[in-house]
Parts: structure tokens; C-alpha cells; sequence
């Protein structure tokens, strides 16, 4: 699914796709991030949290979660994000809404572009995949 340009996700900032579930999309210092947007812990919108590295604060109650895993870091949540596969495709943002249901490789001829990294959903291993 396309999300942006990649000159429109300046780093600090993101993108909230409504969808269902919403996903919010972040560029956190240069490396792009998609996880589920909405706090496991109570409805809110983790697009409009506070951004600091790779690291999301909720603005409801300031759970924390790690964009490169979607864990959270402190309470009060405790149950971790879904995350998704972005990539960079000729200055296009994509996000892969199943990939982390799917092993599948990514389509021909889809690679990273400048600033992009390519996050594989392994919420339960910690692991992160650049292409």
C-alpha cells in the first residue's frame, strides 16, 4: 500500500493510514517504521505521540514502544504493537499490511531508498532486516 512520498515523511515526523486496524508509519531519524497505531494499552492514536529515536510515547498515558519491534518499554502497557514491512520504491513510500503474516519475499525489483530500511515483523524475535 502506498503511504507518501519519502520527501513528505521528514524524519520526526509520521503518517496515519485508516485503515482497519490504522497503521501510523515513522520516519525515526532516517529509518522507516510501520506498527499497528493504535496503544495496546488504551484507544489512542500513537501517530500523534512523541517521537524520540526509535522510540513512540503515547499521548494518552505515555506507554512507550519500540518501533524496531513494537514492544513496550514501560507501562502501562504490556502487550507489544503489530509491525509491517515498509520499503522505498522510486521515492514511494509502501507499507506491506501482511507481512507479518507472510514470509514471502518482497516483489521483484522493490528495494530501499535513501534513509529506508526494511523492518521485517519478528514483534516476538527483536529482529530487524535491511535490504
Amino acid at each position: 500500500m502506498i503511504v507518501c512520498r519519502l520527501e513528505d515523511l521528514p524524519p520526526g515526523e509520521s503518517v496515519r493510514l485508516d485503515l482497519d486496524p490504522p497503521i501510523a508509519v515513522f520516519n525515526a531519524d532516517g529509518e522507516l517504521y510501520a506498527v499497528d497505531d493504535t496503544c495496546t494499552h488504551q484507544d489512542a492514536s500513537l501517530s500523534e505521540g512523541w517521537l524520540e529515536g526509535c522510540l513512540i510515547e503515547c499521548p494518552l498515558h505515555a506507554a512507550s514502544f519500540d518501533l524496531r519491534t513494537g514492544r513496550p518499554t514501560c507501562l502501562p502497557a504490556r502487550r507489544a504493537l503489530r509491525t509491517h514491512t515498509v520499503s522505498v520504491l522510486d521515492g514511494v513510500v509502501y507499507v506491506h499490511v501482511d507481512a507479518h503474516e507472510s514470509t514471502a519475499p518482497a516483489p521483484a525489483g522493490l528495494t530501499t531508498g535513501p534513509g529506508a530500511t526494511v523492518v521485517q515483523a519478528a514483534a516476538a524475535a527483536g529482529e530487524e532486516t535491511a535490504a
